[in-house]
């Protein structure tokens, strides 16, 4: 069966790419039962708590992410190099993550069969 990976690079809110690609994997995960979820660079931010987005008139689709488990998604995988660099620590995540070092997540990505980048 083929390995999907959906990828966020990019922070939450100053475009619809995030919330496109949440929509996208939960509906993925209907038809493939291997689907991984990588956050790196700024796309570490879409998982962080208490996003407030009333202000800047967005939907906070950060909760979604909490479907992830519902969806038999488990394999979640986030950038220590990408949370150090922004100030982030594990406990500021909505969701439990497995945190890994860059040469680990290129093993990961080479894994995929297909890779969708959001």
């Amino acid at each position: 069966m083929n390995r999907l990976i959906y990828v966020f690079r990019h922070a939450p809110h100053g475009r619809s790419s995030g919330r496109e690609g949440v929509d996208a994997l939960l509906a993925a995960s209907a038809y493939c039962e291997n689907i991984a979820v990588v956050f790196m660079g700024d796309g570490v931010l879409q998982l962080l708590q208490g996003q407030e987005t009333d202000d800047i008139l967005s939907k906070n689709y950060a909760p979604m992410l909490k479907l992830l488990d519902l969806y038999d998604i488990d394999q979640v995988f986030v950038s220590e190099t990408a949370l150090g660099q922004r100030g982030v620590t594990e406990d500021d995540l909505i969701i439990p993550v497995t945190i890994v070092h860059d040469d680990t997540m290129i093993e990961i990505l080479h894994q995929a069969d297909k890779v969708l980048s959001f």
